[in-house]
């Protein structure tokens, strides 16, 4: 037998509207859009060359350090623990940014929400957006991706960076933005 309470909390429990995937981005009450999945092995990638270029000779650095004042092994440890965790790293934090990152343009400005440990939403206005570039460096090439900026009067760097886009989102939204934000120069 039902308690009253069991049967009570359905009506009690707001159903969230769900909105429908065929919304157009941009539209209100679109679901928030999400990066390209091919940024996950752009950020692999470049973190590998990271690690190759920057952390093993950081590492034989330390681990050279290490060993004129302890024995070699304590040296060879703590450089291989710290190649260790850039790799682990290397490989598992891409998908876990991937999954944080989204953005929406709504009605009256662009919100972006990015942050694994701790979560960052920025909403820019549309009415502040003065410029609006697209950059692509030569990993972004290599993986057909690009970068969108988006600048306000505020200050000299981007105030909004969306990373990992399609070559055509990231033009189609840098046009809309555009046209939104009055920038009639890309």
């Amino acid at each position: 037998m039902d308690s009253p309470a069991a049967a009570a909390s359905p009506s009690l429990v707001p159903t969230p509207a769900v909105p429908t995937a065929s919304a157009e981005p941009g539209t209100p009450g679109a679901p928030p859009s999400r990066l390209d999945p091919r940024v996950v092995q752009l950020w692999r990638l470049q973190r590998i060359v990271r690690l190759v270029f920057v952390v093993l000779p950081v590492a034989g650095a330390l681990a050279t350090g290490i060993a004129t004042v302890a024995p070699v092994a304590v040296g060879a440890v703590v450089a291989t623990v710290l190649v260790a965790i850039q790799l682990l790293l290397a490989l598992a934090w891409p998908p876990l940014e991937y999954g944080a990152f989204s953005y929406a343009l709504r009605e009256q400005d662009l919100l972006v929400q990015s942050g694994v440990l701790f979560k960052r939403w920025s909403a820019i206005p549309f009415h502040r957006i003065q410029h609006v570039d697209t950059r692509q460096g030569p990993l972004d090439r290599l993986f057909g991706l690009s970068r969108l900026l988006v600048f306000t009067a505020a200050g000299v760097s981007a105030d909004g960076s969306i990373p990992g886009l399609g070559a055509a989102e990231a033009e189609r939204l840098r046009d809309e933005l555009s046209r939104r934000g009055g920038d009639d120069g890309v």
